[in-house]
């Protein structure tokens, strides 16, 4: 119901856009633009238009215009900043979080990151430049270093008085961090037991002392599994050499990576890339998706060419030629579930080494077992409609060697592309279309070049 509203309130939102741009009501825009959070501005910006984006990015007030950049997909964010000069960047960056201007720092050119840069105070350049020193897909790349710190050897009431004259507190915050006059992470102090001690006991006695911690170089899928099986709100990340404290990641950190997975994992199998505009020009489209079609006719040119060995079986059984399309469609088909379960295995760290051959078999029994269903299937409709039990059996057989194929090509190729460091959400689905278009159209037709008289003169 919830989501129902959501979707409901965007659509009206898009739809008072449009209207209020071809009344020229400019005024009554910026005021509901600016009433949103950076999040919410950033998907009615990407949802509309470029010739529209101009002026809805005109209307945004500038102290949010750094966290609407830092939401908008690359294509979209590059493009807005073409027509912003040096200083409007700095201007733009110079509130954000930690974390969030690292990730923005990195889409800009290096002239710019160095004017940025070079215009912080020194404690906010040390922070930026610290992120930065990591990979963005790591711990490192994602944590905020703007973080809560406190000594073991204070009173709770002096922690309260410092929180009080604080002018913010970071958010979300469950945790203040314990560490040592050398910034060695020792502890967390939850903030439930912060408000519940009695003011003269010292942070030592009540802190966990033994909190879960994340290494700056652990990978951020790897992150958002740790936050996901653990129900964190924050997690702190120290120097795995020293055990320094370098900063934290929060929960809003962690839902951006998994989206950004699922956004990948989806449109990585249709060759695109989870950053590409909606609304990006015709030409650059039309070259991106070409090289995804290049690439299937080429695997489609191979079928055809396996087809053209047998020519001289396609004219002597017409209604062959009718059923033989449906074995690699029918193997396409049976190979895409068992790819989709284990990209998603390997993206969860579910599938490993030790648990594959045990999927595999699974897989293979699945395989069998509807082959041996559908092959029924087929053979009473060639035996039924076209009146050719010979060709049924030819088919039958040949479904039932596909749909083992099919599982089998679906658990291996993901495993292989993954040792070879290429995405199986990328690639696996060529190359299975391609598997089973191959041996689908070889099993039905090398079947009845071998065996087709044979089973003709039994069924006469």
């Amino acid at each position: 119901m919830t989501n129902n509203i959501h979707q409901q309130n965007y659509e009206q939102r898009l739809a008072f856009l449009h209207d209020s741009i071809e009344s020229g009501e400019l005024f009554r825009i910026q005021r509901m633009l600016n009433s949103l959070r950076p999040g919410e501005i950033a998907h009615l910006v990407e949802s509309s238009p470029p010739e529209q984006r101009k002026i809805l990015w005109e209307l945004i007030e500038q102290e949010n215009e750094g966290e609407v950049l830092v939401e908008l997909g690359d294509e979209v964010r590059t493009a807005l900043m073409e027509d912003m000069d040096v200083n409007e960047l700095k201007e733009a960056v110079q509130n954000l979080e930690t974390d969030d201007m690292a990730d923005f720092l990195r889409s800009l050119p290096n002239k710019v990151i160095h004017k940025t840069l070079a215009s912080m105070d020194q404690q906010d350049r040390e922070r930026v430049q610290e992120v930065l020193h990591y990979d963005e897909d790591t711990a490192g790349g994602l944590m905020d270093t703007s973080t809560l710190t406190v000594r073991p050897d204070v009173t709770v009431d002096v922690v309260l008085r410092y929180l009080r004259k604080l002018k913010e507190l970071p958010t979300p915050l469950d945790n203040i961090y314990v560490v040592d006059k050398n910034d060695i992470f020792l502890g967390t102090l939850p903030v439930s037991t912060l408000l519940t001690s009695q003011p003269e006991e010292l942070v030592g006695d009540i802190m966990n002392k033994n909190p879960f911690t994340i290494s700056a170089s652990t990978p951020s899928q790897e992150v958002a599994m740790v936050f996901e099986d653990r129900d964190l709100v924050s997690c702190p990340v120290i120097d795995e050499k020293d055990h320094k404290l370098l900063g934290c990641i929060t929960i809003d950190d962690v839902v951006d990576v998994i989206r950004d997975e699922a956004e990948h994992s989806v449109m990585s199998m249709a060759g695109l890339n989870e950053e590409d505009d909606l609304f990006s020009p015709v030409p650059v489209a039309a070259k991106k998706r070409a090289v995804w079609l290049g690439t299937n006719l080429l695997t489609a040119f191979l079928a055809a060419w396996v087809i053209g060995q047998f020519e001289s079986t396609l004219n002597s059984a017409i209604a062959l030629a009718a059923l033989m399309g449906v074995i690699p469609s029918m193997g396409g088909i049976a190979g895409s579930q068992t790819l989709t379960i284990m990209i998603r295995g390997l993206a969860l760290g579910q599938v490993t080494n030790t648990n594959a051959r045990s999927l595999f078999t699974k897989e293979l029994l699945i395989g069998f077992l509807n082959g041996l269903v559908w092959a029924i299937v087929v053979f009473a409709i060639s035996a039924i409609a076209f009146h050719e039990p010979s060709i049924g059996i030819v088919v039958a057989i040949a479904m039932l060697l596909n749909l083992i194929a099919a599982p089998i090509a679906g658990v291996l190729l993901p495993l292989l592309l993954k040792k070879l460091n290429i995405d199986p959400a990328l690639a696996g689905s060529v190359l299975l279309t391609t598997i089973t278009d191959v041996v689908g159209y070889a099993a039905v037709l090398g079947l009845a070049a071998l065996t087709l008289p044979y089973w003709q003169k039994i069924f006469g």
